[in-house]
């Protein structure tokens, strides 16, 4: 499917305001081109009257209000234009105030369906795109793409209207004045054909860049803090003078294309002006034009001209929206590898999970091998491993955040790829090991899945996942605005606002996914004493590097390359003396040199 008629899919619901606004311009356009012929008419039968002809024109009929040279024709020629010209203004006011309104509901409707797309697909495809490419996307592809639906097609469809009438117009007055279009037009369609190629070209090339500059200056404000610690600003700088100079160097392109072919238009334009002069003197002289009606014809001549020029200039846009049209298209196309299933059920009562023979895969590499694990309603499931384990996969496989490519996993008995997506993903309180805060107070933050729910739940919630202490000393308290990303708060403190965040939503199961890792042993200590206490029925899942996080759990699993390689409580794996117990050792010397150590400071 092409790209003009894929963007109809959506453009459909639009075309009746369209058609209506175009009819408005063709009515409009007619009057600017019957305009000519009052001036004519004021040439040759008031400023230099010398006869009537056989046929005075399409407005002989103000010959009853005046005669010929006086004063009462010319005021009636005056009334007829002033009134002409007004109507043509109150059109084109209409039809430009309508076809703005029809665009911007069509950009309405693309940036709600984009977004929603990118919210639909799966984090494995989003992050086959970068930032900037993504914002280019879902914010000046969008633009650029309603433009040509709702302008450039309409500036297109007015030039070749133009163009017909005026030859139209022309013919009638006499078929020599088409010789000079007529010799024109074959060098004009070569040098439009020309054109449209490089436009494209150079089109593709600026919006590449445009969105090389979205990800490098997102880049730089994301890592801002990073950039500073390592006083790197000049790199960073230089990185972005280049992006800067590159896009740059794309729109210098775009000028010089619109420069040189433009000129080669204005030089086309300027030729058939002055022919189309010598062609109505040569004519005038031999007695087969009046002056008033050669000066109409050079108008038509210039105008046809000039509506090429327009032509040429709306078929460039016309790339632009092609261009972006294909980046919105092949967005919006793209396939989510977590689907919704085709008859949605729901879970109705709490979940009991089964993990049943799983094995993730993602682009031919193994990310889960063969995971057995049952987890009835209750029960406290902890999970250790390195970096690359596999954690990370199992938890996210619970919310369908990676499906399973052998094996399935089961609530209540049946395949989760059965229940409806959003009903699975309520059933569970996901806490990322990246942490993310929204720009907005740290009430609002916290209070993300309820956003009306009332100040006393977002505060006993905040006690719970131990940040009521700290956000009661900020300036606002709860109030208080942090920055995007979280910025302006330590990472203890980020991760303790999204704990609460996760335990306002009181789903049944909790899923904490080293979600603890920049508290201190105290903190940690308190908050997972804390989260046992005030929901001791939920089903808690955590992932974590540290022993003190999970061993009071019913089931500890150690993970490695994908497989659990050890399971069972705390005191059975400690029992069977393997890695688990060998981390459990290192960590236990670890805590008993730290607390020595600050004991001796404390002494000294």
């Amino acid at each position: 499917m092409n790209i003009f008629s894929y963007g109809m899919r959506y453009w459909k619901k639009h075309v009746p305001c369209a058609v209506f606004c175009q009819l408005i311009g063709f009515i409009g356009l007619t009057i600017d081109v019957i305009l000519p012929l009052l001036g004519a008419m004021f040439v040759d039968y008031v400023l230099n009257f010398t006869g009537l002809t056989d046929d005075p024109g399409l407005f002989s009929f103000l010959f009853d209000y005046g005669e010929p040279g006086g004063w009462d024709l010319f005021f009636a020629i005056a009334v007829a234009f002033g009134l002409l010209e007004l109507l043509r203004e109150g059109l084109i006011y209409v039809r430009n105030i309508l076809f703005q309104y029809n665009g911007l509901l069509f950009e309405n409707e693309l940036r709600d369906v984009t977004y929603k797309k990118l919210v639909e697909l799966d984090s494995a495809t989003v992050s086959q795109y970068n930032t900037g490419e993504l914002l280019t996307t879902l914010s000046s592809d969008i633009i650029t793409f309603k433009e040509m639906y709702s302008r450039v097609l309409l500036v297109l469809a007015d030039g070749f209207f133009i163009l017909i009438i005026t030859c139209v117009m022309l013919a009638f007055n006499s078929l020599y004045m088409l010789i000079l279009p007529a010799v024109v037009a074959p060098i004009m369609l070569v040098a439009l054909v020309k054109y449209t190629r490089a436009a494209r070209r150079v089109s593709m090339n600026i919006r590449d860049q445009n969105a090389v500059m979205n990800l490098c200056v997102q880049e730089n404000i994301d890592a801002v803090r990073l950039v500073r610690s390592f006083a790197n600003e000049d790199y960073e700088e230089n990185k972005f003078d280049r992006v800067n100079r590159d896009l740059c160097n794309a729109y210098c392109e775009q000028v010089d294309v619109s420069a040189k072919y433009g000129m080669i238009f204005n030089v086309i334009r300027q030729i058939a002006y002055i022919a189309t002069i010598v062609i109505g003197t040569l004519m005038v002289f031999t007695g087969q034009f009046q002056v008033g009606i050669m000066t109409a014809c050079v108008t038509y001549v210039l105008r046809i001209m000039d509506y090429v020029t327009q032509i040429s200039n709306g078929i460039y846009q016309l790339q632009y929206g092609l261009v972006s049209g294909g980046r919105i298209m092949q967005f919006l196309e793209k396939k989510t590898k977590i689907p919704q299933a085709e008859t949605s059920e729901r879970i109705g009562s709490v979940p009991n999970i089964e993990v049943k023979d799983v094995s993730v895969t993602e682009d031919g590499k193994a990310l889960l091998k063969h995971i057995s694990l049952s987890i009835p309603y209750g029960k406290k499931v902890g999970i250790m491993g390195g970096t690359g384990s596999g954690k990370s996969v199992l938890l996210k496989s619970l919310v369908r955040m990676y499906d399973a490519t052998q094996g399935c996993i089961e609530i209540n008995g049946k395949d989760i790829r059965r229940y409806d997506l959003d009903d699975l993903r309520n059933e569970f309180a996901y806490v990322f090991q990246d942490v993310f805060l929204f720009s907005n107070t740290i009430d609002a933050n916290i209070a993300f899945y309820a956003p009306e729910i009332d100040r006393e739940t977002v505060m006993r919630v905040a006690e719970q996942a131990q940040a009521g202490s700290f956000i009661r000393r900020l300036p606002q308290g709860f109030e208080t605005i942090v920055g995007e990303k979280g910025l302006g708060l330590s990472g203890g403190q980020k991760q303790r606002i999204s704990i609460a965040r996760a335990l306002l939503k009181n789903a049944p199961v909790l899923v904490l996914d080293d979600a603890s890792s920049a508290l201190d042993a105290d903190t940690e200590r308190k908050l997972m004493k804390s989260i046992k206490e005030n929901y001791p029925e939920h089903t808690i899942l955590i992932a974590a590097h540290r022993v003190s996080s999970i061993e009071d759990c019913d089931e500890i699993l150690y993970m490695r390359d994908g497989e659990i390689v050890e399971r069972g409580t705390f005191d059975e794996l400690i029992r069977k003396d393997g890695v688990f117990a060998q981390i459990w050792r290192m960590q236990v010397a670890e805590q008993a040199d730290a607390e020595a150590a600050a004991d001796a400071a404390e002494a000294g």
